[in-house]
């Protein structure tokens, strides 16, 4: 009886074990493939269960990969220019065709599946491509494996340069320990940065020191964006082709340039209408009171017509008649020498003188 209840207790646990297994094996990332070998120009059919819903993937054939060690050399070991982008739904699952592609470096390869945003996720599934040289892997530079102990984040602020553009700049830091067998001297991070689903742009940053097996250190390092970058950011650390944390950063607008472009499509019409009125005012005739309207045609003479000894009194003006420029006052009209032309008593047409008179 003894023997009876222990069997059926243990049933009763290997039943309910069982879903809890299940699930937890649900929930790790899997890659498989339609066939486990191809030549280059086929595909393959990537099926995924286990994913994050909603995440967007990308998938590469890669050489010098197994599952267990994973891709070394990182992304520069795999065809990138073929890789392909696909979307898990929502039950975490996806399937779409990969073309298969020779990578740049020997095999064996993997069909490599990781995450672009989010939390760093990976499954990488074994592929034979045909017609690719094969070569062993090559021999890990040390046997120390570096793993994040504390928060990732990212320390500073922007100055006022920042808002005029100028390059953002923040420092990652993180706690690290060397959970292998091997010292690691002087480590060389990649520390990459994308902008929202692009993918993230890798620079080289070198730790100097001395990790020894089980020991950890502060890890500082410098992240720097291009000038005048804001939006949405990601910051992601790797190492020995491994995704060691990754940290969201929001980089503001920088405004002081939107401002500056506003000021200059304001100052440089008002300059240029200024310089051109400056112009105008200088070519234009002026009048010698200093205003600037055409100057008025000088008023025509009037010539007084010569007064006859027979003409009654002069009309009364209000303003003398100006003199003729050519009479000089001996030979005006009625003057000394005007009255030598007049008649007088000798004249022959003078009323005293009998006029002769013929014969009838």
């Amino acid at each position: 009886m003894r023997r009876g209840a222990s069997a059926v207790l243990l049933a009763l646990l290997l039943v309910l074990a069982g879903p809890v297994e299940r699930g937890a094996a649900a929930e790790r990332p899997a890659v498989k493939l339609s066939a486990v070998q191809a030549g280059t120009g086929g595909s393959v059919t990537v099926s995924g269960t286990g994913w994050r819903p909603r995440t967007l993937l990308m998938m590469l054939v890669c050489g010098w990969a197994t599952p267990a060690r994973g891709v070394v050399g990182g992304t520069n070991s795999c065809a990138n220019g073929d890789g392909r982008a696909v979307t898990t739904g929502a039950d975490g699952t996806f399937g779409r065709r990969l073309p298969v592609a020779e990578p740049p470096v020997p095999c064996p390869c993997v069909v490599h599946v990781a995450t672009v945003t989010g939390a760093a996720a990976e499954a990488d599934a074994v592929l034979q491509v045909a017609g690719h040289p094969v070569a062993p892997l090559p021999a890990e530079r040390s046997a120390g494996r570096l793993a994040v102990l504390s928060d990732t984040r990212l320390t500073g602020s922007s100055g006022l340069l920042t808002w005029f553009g100028a390059p953002p700049g923040r420092t990652l830091v993180l706690t690290v320990g060397n959970t292998g067998t091997s010292p690691i001297e002087n480590p060389v991070f990649q520390v990459g940065t994308a902008h929202g689903v692009f993918a993230p742009e890798w620079d080289e940053r070198q730790w100097h020191g001395t990790l020894a097996p089980g020991k950890k250190a502060r890890i500082e390092l410098p992240v720097e964006l291009p000038a005048g970058a804001h939006g949405d950011y990601t910051v992601t650390l790797r190492h020995g082709g491994r995704v060691l944390a990754e940290q969201p950063w929001g980089v503001g607008r920088p405004w002081g340039v939107t401002l500056f472009w506003i000021l200059l499509c304001l100052v440089v019409p008002a300059a240029l209408f200024r310089a051109g009125m400056a112009v105008v005012d200088r070519v234009r005739p002026h009048r010698p009171g200093g205003a600037s309207r055409a100057p008025r045609p000088a008023p025509r003479p009037r010539l007084p017509f010569p007064r006859s000894r027979t003409a009654g009194p002069p009309a009364v003006r209000a303003a003398p008649a100006p003199a003729l420029p050519w009479f000089t006052p001996d030979s005006a009209p009625g003057g000394p020498a005007g009255r030598a032309c007049a008649p007088h008593d000798d004249s022959p047409t003078s009323p005293t003188t009998p006029t002769t008179k013929g014969p009838t």
